[in-house]
């Protein structure tokens, strides 16, 4: 899935993809795709509680199920159809009925799923966010102690209390959006279809002719490691997503060639977005790039190689003394006055006096000479407070537009179209909000 931005930079505009799903698309499943935490109802709730730094995912979302304290925690679901679904821990056995004793003793010891290891989710009627797991023994999973979990649960399907053993509850933690989620969430029989429908209408040549109408000169369209296996990726991705990318630039080409022929067609790689401190750490960062910026340059050494900077508790320098050694580096900040309670308090003008206030500061930064390019990745016009007018979002893009314009590599803005207006680069132009 594509969500797309714009990069504008000393020689134009780029276009960047991100795997976002637009709103519309994921209405109709949400609540399978949102991140959840599942609780016992029943016996023990203890051994249900979820671990809060792990995640795994649910349907292309994370879904957390301590369902076995001791023995499983936490499960990957693949789904199979519309209602079951294979467990998968985090060693990436599958979780499935035991073959010993009865049969009805949940474990995770396969390495490939069958028939023992699928699972069927049903939801209540009246509250959805409780649910029951179904066993291929056509049974319930309940806790019987608290190390491990039997499908041996055969009461009425009607009943949903409290002190059931057998009823799960689910909490809505965080929504999360993207190819892999939209893929798993709807599965193999319908995601096929999903997916070739918005390749074929959400970015189509219109786009690229009002692109070049504007006078946006290149594209830019971070992939997925999956798109090397196309048509065939692994699952829960389907094929289709390389013709996506052959028409990408096949329609830039067409459009773009013929005013920049005598420049390289690609002009830049960005080895990776947003690495998140402290999570990720300065010196596994610095080992990634490395290897990144080499594994570049042993087929082109002219495109320049994108650093992004950490966010998070990090200092927006500290990549410059290792980026100085590499030839066409770029340092990728992102700014928004966004994301923080003190914006919250700004009215219009108070925004645009920050731009042209601090924004040059902390773009000089990291613009040192000899060292790399400096490159705005990330921006945009909307403002937090709710009572802006007009006048305010022009003045808040122009200030930025002036301001980021000086970065050495140049800017870009999120997106170029999306759901959210003021996000969004092409309304912005087309209802005269902002003008290049």
């Amino acid at each position: 899935m594509l969500c797309w931005g714009l990069w504008r930079n000393r020689n134009g505009v780029f276009i960047e993809g991100k795997a976002q799903t637009p709103v519309e698309v994921v209405e109709g499943v949400v609540r399978l795709l949102n991140q959840l935490q599942l609780h016992s109802k029943g016996w023990n709730s203890s051994a249900f509680e979820v671990c809060k730094a792990q995640q795994v995912p649910m349907c292309g979302k994370w879904w957390w199920f301590g369902i076995v304290g001791k023995a499983i925690s936490d499960l990957q679901l693949w789904r199979i159809n519309e209602t079951a679904f294979n467990f998968r821990v985090l060693n990436k056995d599958f979780v499935g009925l035991s073959t010993q004793g009865l049969g009805n003793k949940v474990s995770a010891n396969a390495a490939e799923p069958g028939m023992a290891e699928s699972f069927r989710i049903v939801r209540n009627g009246d509250n959805p966010l409780r649910v029951r797991i179904q066993a291929s023994n056509d049974l319930y999973l309940q806790a019987e102690t608290e190390d491990y979990v039997m499908a041996n649960y055969s009461g009425s399907p009607d009943e949903w209390g409290d002190q059931d053993p057998s009823v799960f509850e689910m909490h809505i933690v965080k929504t999360l959006q993207g190819e892999y989620q939209l893929t798993n969430g709807y599965g193999p029989d319908v995601a096929p279809e999903i997916m070739r429908n918005h390749w074929s209408t959400y970015i189509t040549e219109d786009d690229f002719r009002f692109m070049f109408q504007n006078g946006l000169n290149a594209v830019r369209i971070p992939v997925g490691w999956w798109i090397i296996y196309d048509p065939v990726p692994p699952k829960p991705y389907v094929g289709g997503s390389l013709q996506a990318l052959d028409n990408a630039f096949e329609w830039a080409f067409s459009r773009i060639t013929e005013r920049y022929a005598d420049h390289p067609s690609l002009i830049a790689i960005e080895l990776m977005n947003e690495p998140l401190a402290p999570g990720v750490t300065l010196d596994s960062l610095r080992k990634y790039y490395k290897a990144g910026y080499d594994a570049v340059r042993v087929y082109t050494s002219t495109a320049y190689v994108i650093l992004s900077n950490r966010l998070g508790e990090a200092n927006h320098t500290e990549l410059l003394p290792f980026a100085t050694g590499l030839n066409y580096s770029v340092i990728d900040v992102h700014y928004y006055n966004r994301y923080s309670d003190y914006f919250r308090s700004l009215n219009g003008q108070q925004n645009v006096d920050y731009v042209y206030k601090q924004r040059p500061k902390q773009l000089q930064e990291v613009t040192r000479p000899g060292g790399p390019l400096s490159f705005v990745g990330e921006w945009t016009a909307d403002l937090y407070t709710n009572s802006a007018s007009m006048q305010d979002y022009q003045r808040f893009a122009k200030a930025q537009l002036n301001v980021y314009g000086k970065a050495t590599f140049g800017w870009a803005y999120w997106s170029y179209k999306c759901e959210q207006k003021y996000w969004s680069f092409r309304w912005m132009i087309e209802n005269g909000y902002m003008k290049l």
